[in-house]
């Protein structure tokens, strides 16, 4: 086959591009040029946005043999993925952009050149493991469970799948690094990246602040409990997310002397609110934007993951107008933009936008 080797300039796309010319595949390499200026989404080499990682994917490339070009996807990033990273934000969600990226930029605008241009597949650094099903091919866990990534790609249909390739999801990641090292890659001790790759310094609400500018809903508000009484003050909803203990600065301690973790986030009026970890607790997730891997199923039982490194649960799911997710122990911490990522044992039936869910009475 000929393949695009999406290579970010790390361990994991060199490898998975080294592996796939061993496969025997015509492969050229790409590095994704998400920015017109680097230095204004992020500085170092943390992410996937730099000077360094493009260096670094060409120098990966050339060790390896194949051709490697630059394609400028920036303009397509930052409407697909950065403004919509901002703007659920300001509405009080918490989006995951690497869902959103491998949604429109990764799986369909590269896939989609790619496929214009002649070749069949294209192949990625992801940790997750491909198979053919009865009803098409099947995307599954990697069986580095530690290192799984089958919930980012959870966004993608079948077309999709079908002209897709994942080589390292067999293989542990200590493994990927020493086979980097024994095929001469430069890249085999670089850290991977951690944050969001488009933020400078990880610091999102000050990135947020920073972008937004006249669009933030608010530059303060007020820190309440569930009775309404306040407790401290903030400057702005955008450094909020749901279950979040840290960096609430409450003026004075709970009567009950818990932690404090927020229980709510509203944009309009600059309310925060926030309460002991209990009052989390979510027994009902609704989704919508569902994304099926194969056939669309009607109702399962099976397991949804609901953070990019949150724990499975155990779920009845519903599917019509909406995605209906019962769980059947309580999951906490769980906020509206998040995903919704449904499997059935180690395999990915499908994802969904959580936009609400039910807790526990208190």
């Amino acid at each position: 086959m000929r393949v695009v080797a999406a290579m970010s300039g790390g361990v994991d796309s060199a490898v998975a591009a080294a592996r796939a010319v061993e496969a025997g595949h015509d492969v050229t390499g790409i590095h994704l040029a998400l920015s017109r200026n680097p230095a204004s989404y992020r500085s170092g080499a943390r992410g996937c946005c730099t000077i360094e990682d493009a260096n670094d994917a060409r120098r990966a490339a050339d060790v390896i043999g194949i051709p490697f070009y630059v394609w400028d996807l920036s303009e397509r990033f930052h409407e697909d993925v950065v403004e919509d990273f901002m703007s659920e934000y300001a509405e009080g969600r918490t989006p995951n952009p690497c869902l959103r990226c491998n949604e429109k930029i990764k799986f369909a605008a590269v896939l989609d050149r790619a496929l214009a241009l002649g070749f069949d597949a294209v192949a990625t650094g992801h940790y997750a493991v491909l198979r053919e099903g009865p009803d098409g091919v099947e995307l599954h866990r990697a069986n580095d469970a530690a290192k799984d990534q089958s919930y980012v790609l959870g966004v993608l249909h079948q077309e999709q799948l079908r002209h897709s390739l994942f080589p390292l999801g067999d293989t542990p990641k200590p493994q990927v690094r020493e086979e980097a090292a024994r095929r001469g890659l430069l890249v085999a001790d670089k850290p991977d990246s951690h944050d969001i790759c488009f933020v400078a310094d990880g610091d999102n609400a000050g990135w947020l602040r920073e972008k937004l500018g006249e669009r933030l809903p608010n530059t303060e508000g007020a820190i309440v409990d569930e009775s309404g009484a306040e407790l401290g003050r903030h400057s702005g909803t955008v450094a909020f997310t749901i279950g979040q203990r840290r960096g609430l600065r409450l003026g004075r301690p709970a009567a009950d002397g818990k932690p404090r973790f927020v229980l709510d986030i509203e944009p309009v009026s600059g309310t925060v609110t926030v309460g002991p970890r209990e009052h989390l607790a979510v027994t009902h997730v609704s989704g919508n934007r569902p994304r099926w891997s194969g056939p669309a199923p009607t109702a399962f039982e099976g397991t949804v993951q609901l953070r990019a490194h949150g724990a499975e649960h155990r779920c009845r799911v519903s599917v019509g107008e909406t995605v209906e997710v019962e769980l059947l122990e309580p999951a906490y911490g769980i906020a509206p933009g998040q995903a919704a990522v449904l499997y059935d044992g180690t395999r990915v039936v499908g994802s969904a936008t959580i936009t609400s869910t039910q807790r526990v009475p208190a």
